[in-house]
């Protein structure tokens, strides 16, 4: 996504990065958070989704926009959201004071082709409104998962959010699309495909696994594969996934010599402090205590 990323430092020269997903393996999304002056933004066409949620806000600041021949002044109080779909042509952007802690989520093309292809007819994300201060739990909640992905980088986070891109285009598109249309009910897995997805996560379990590695095995869309593994195993895949890494982190624990470090590696963690509290979060103890318990 360094193309999604490109695009924020044209928009936002003048904001200072707090956070960002540049470094992460993360496919169809990626995610920001920076400091606003107040001031004009010179805004480009996007040519993705942009969901833009004000994490902190602010008493006094409004975000003054005007697109597709439409005037918005919003306050910027914490929660609010705002919705500039791909095409749509900003022709101003004002912020009337400092802004601290935005949040600015960039979901691909590619990821609304996918969920087009789980539909019953053919969506288009331009058809998405172009709205501010949205009152939507269901996309703060998301959002404020991707923040804390940002902040704590965990075992399984490219995939989780690769998940939650899904999750938030199919609702984006469901809301507030214009042709918006019912999904249909949700896929099932075949037994022996389930299998398969499973021996494949085993086999792979030291190595990245994405998304659409598991939904191509399954012979399903991305979005389709996510529900349809939840409601065969009753987990989500990350889930399903970071509870074998740690499974197999006590594992090596147990059974070899091998560093904290090269475990946590081993486990695709991206460092051994965040190995540390993960492994302690599931298990209740930290990788030190259980592989001297264990006897390792």
């Amino acid at each position: 996504m360094a193309g999604v990323h490109e695009f924020g430092r044209r928009k936002f020269p003048r904001g200072d990065v707090l956070l960002s997903s540049a470094r992460r393996n993360w496919t169809g999304i990626a995610a920001e958070i920076r400091n606003h002056p107040a001031g004009e933004i010179p805004p480009p066409v996007p040519r993705q989704m942009e969901v833009t949620l004000a994490l902190l806000g602010s008493e006094s600041g409004r975000v003054e926009r005007r697109g597709n021949g439409e005037l918005q002044n919003t306050a910027a109080r914490p929660g609010t959201l705002w919705f500039c779909p791909i095409g749509v042509v900003e022709e101003s952007i004002r912020i009337t004071d400092d802004l601290e802690n935005i949040l600015h989520i960039y979901i691909g093309q590619d990821v609304f082709d996918d969920i087009s292809a789980s539909l019953s007819r053919p969506v288009s994300s331009q058809n998405i409104a172009y709205k501010a201060g949205i009152d939507d739990d269901f996309i703060r909640q998301v959002g404020y998962r991707i923040v804390a992905e940002l902040q704590e980088e965990t075992s399984v986070g490219h995939f989780l959010v690769d998940s939650l891109a899904q999750t938030m285009a199919a609702h984006l598109v469901a809301k507030y699309a214009t042709d918006a249309t019912e999904e249909r009910p949700g896929a099932l897995i075949e037994h022996a495909k389930l299998r398969r997805v499973i021996d494949y996560i085993n086999d792979n379990i030291e190595s990245d696994i994405s998304l659409s590695e598991l939904s191509d095995i399954a012979c399903l869309s991305r979005h389709h594969f996510s529900r349809a593994f939840r409601t065969a195993l009753g987990v989500p895949p990350h889930r399903f996934i970071s509870t074998l890494r740690l499974q197999r982190a006590q594992e090596l624990l147990t059974h070899t010599k091998l560093s904290l470090a090269d475990i946590a590696y081993s486990c695709r963690f991206s460092s051994q402090s965040t190995f540390t509290r993960a492994f302690q979060r599931q298990v209740g103890l930290s990788p030190g205590e259980y592989r001297r318990r264990s006897g390792g």
